[in-house]
């Protein structure tokens, strides 16, 4: 369905059909030569005709082609799956989306392969900018367990913004320490905030202070709340209220 007040939009069929999954354009144009397309129930004789896929009925093979121009899918990420759109040697979390209409999707940010929780699936890219820019200051929210003990000056430490090995100062964070990680003494459970996504931020923050993270969940992204009921590997559409919410959070600055 169009976006409320947003003009309707003509592609190319080729083009539209690759996104929808259907081939590479050269497949396509094969397709169409072959009598297999059809717009308004009528045989297409040209794969670069133009059409409006909000408006038009597309066929393969007489059966109707399913639109989405935007798609926002939410993911528990399991551990081992890469946060890509194809690798060589893992899944990867694109893959997981098996009802998705679009071949375009990919990751908001990245979680690495041992990390669970959640992550945006979507092809979105001026939404994905905006959540991602620091600017925006669009808030994180990380379950941990760590182990090593951390320093009692560890919360201010965090607060004031850590550095790095490589002499990198994060940003001010968050850090609340839970307790005890279940019946696992020597793990501290804590839950991390932060606003940026450096390459394995949290994990090095906490081998700053002398720590290693033993687990690492997500647990938020601004507004977006992971789904307690989705197992890790499993995924739903965003509700209406969601997509709207983590909408409404990328194109605004909020507050510090």
């Amino acid at each position: 369905m169009a976006d409320k007040g947003r003009k309707s939009e003509q592609m190319r069929l080729d083009r539209f059909l690759a996104e929808m999954g259907y081939g590479t354009r050269t497949q396509v144009k094969d397709m169409v030569k072959k009598g297999r397309v059809r717009i308004n129930a009528e045989a297409v004789k040209a794969a670069d005709r133009k059409v409006n896929p909000e408006t038009d009925l597309i066929e393969v093979d007489r059966s109707r082609v399913a639109y989405a121009r935007m798609e926002y899918y939410m993911l528990n990420k399991p551990r081992g799956v890469v946060s890509a759109t194809e690798d060589r040697k893992y899944p990867t979390v694109v893959g997981l989306i098996r009802e998705a209409l679009r071949k375009d999707l990919f990751p908001v940010g990245r979680l690495d392969i041992d990390t669970e929780g959640l992550l945006l699936i979507t092809n979105d890219g001026e939404l994905a900018h905006n959540l991602l820019s620091p600017k925006k200051h669009v808030d994180k929210v990380y379950l941990a367990h760590v182990s090593g003990g951390l320093p009692e000056n560890a919360v201010r430490r965090f607060e004031e913004g850590i550095g790095l090995e490589d002499g990198t100062v994060t940003l001010p964070a968050k850090l609340k320490i839970q307790g005890a990680a279940g019946t696992e003494k020597e793990l501290q459970e804590v839950l991390v905030t932060i606003r940026e996504g450096k390459f394995h931020q949290i994990k090095r923050m906490f081998e700053a202070l002398g720590c290693r993270v033993e687990y690492l969940k997500r647990m938020s992204m601004g507004p977006l709340v992971l789904d307690p009921v989705l197992e890790p590997g499993e995924y739903r559409p965003l509700t209406p209220e969601e997509e709207t919410s983590i909408k409404d959070c990328g194109n605004r600055r909020n507050r510090v």
